[in-house]
């Protein structure tokens, strides 16, 4: 995925960034998390359901939710290192009342089924085996499985009923989530038409795998949405995906949020509902004229 001091870093800012000061174990899709984000104007019935992905690799568990009617543009999304959970399905509940058939991945299915963290990640912190085991899990992923997940997620949402197949496909990712929206735009360019990296970790490293030397193969529109912390630890990394992107005439939106890394899961220490909510404003905004 990166080399290693890049991926440690990486892994550090999740494990700091993860929930706190409160327990979400205790809260409900519906009741809890869906409260913490602003109401959708307008929004469409939805259908939800846990369902099963084939891959290569095996069985991937996952989250899929669409409007309850018609046909939509599809939307995938990769979660951090806290995997698959209420918060994620809650954000994908609200981008498909938005208007899009969302599909939210458990990454880590190779190894353990969702949810893959405890639900009281604060007190987790201090427990070694716990940490242990989260970065077990996220150093099981590499460029290879992320390129092949890519391609059978998008084939799946390909084949279902409730997607548009002829408008371009979205997808999303948050920390370590980033480089794989990266690797997704590069693996299925004709599919791939737009893409949100949220505090994304490692998009650009000095590896011969970067994701940022991926730019040319890709076909989508960018929003790459940067905590003003991680901007800060590396400064030059903004600069090296602006000039990736221009070098390949692709349209890309890369901003420093004044916000902290983590800020845009609604059950992260760091969440700022003011800055989420102007990225989540960005997102809708780029998906609204790139999936077309």
């Amino acid at each position: 995925m990166c080399d290693n001091d890049t991926f440690n870093d990486l892994v550090e800012y999740e494990l700091k960034s993860g929930m706190s000061r409160r327990s979400f174990g205790a809260l409900t899709l519906g009741a809890g998390l869906m409260s913490l984000l602003p109401p959708v104007a307008n929004a469409a019935e939805v259908k939800e359901s846990d369902v099963s992905i084939k891959t290569p690799d095996g069985t991937c568990d996952a989250y899929f939710v669409h409007p309850a009617s018609g046909t939509a543009p599809a939307v995938l999304v990769w979660p951090d290192i806290f995997g698959l959970r209420p918060a994620f399905k809650a954000m994908g509940r609200r981008l498909a009342e938005s208007g899009y058939a969302v599909l939210t991945v458990n990454p880590f299915y190779r190894k353990q089924k969702a949810p893959t963290a405890p639900a009281d990640v604060a007190n987790a912190f201090s427990n070694p085996e716990t940490r242990n085991q989260l970065m077990s899990l996220a150093q099981s992923l590499n460029a290879t499985t992320q390129t092949t997940d890519a391609k059978a997620f998008i084939a799946w949402l390909d084949q279902q009923s409730s997607v548009d197949k002829k408008k371009k496909i979205g997808t999303t990712g948050y920390c370590m989530g980033g480089p794989i929206v990266m690797r997704t735009a590069a693996a299925v360019p004709e599919r791939v038409g737009a893409a949100a990296s949220f505090h994304g970790g490692g998009l650009t490293t000095n590896a011969p795998d970067s994701p940022h030397l991926l730019v040319p193969k890709m076909k989508a529109s960018f929003l790459i949405a940067i905590a003003e912390n991680d901007d800060k630890q590396d400064p030059t990394s903004k600069d090296k995906l602006r000039e990736a992107f221009a070098a390949a005439k692709l349209p890309a939106e890369i901003e420093v949020y004044p916000a902290q890394h983590g800020w845009v899961p609604p059950d992260s220490r760091a969440y700022d509902q003011a800055q989420a909510d102007k990225a989540w404003g960005r997102m809708l905004d780029i998906f609204k004229k790139s999936l077309v």
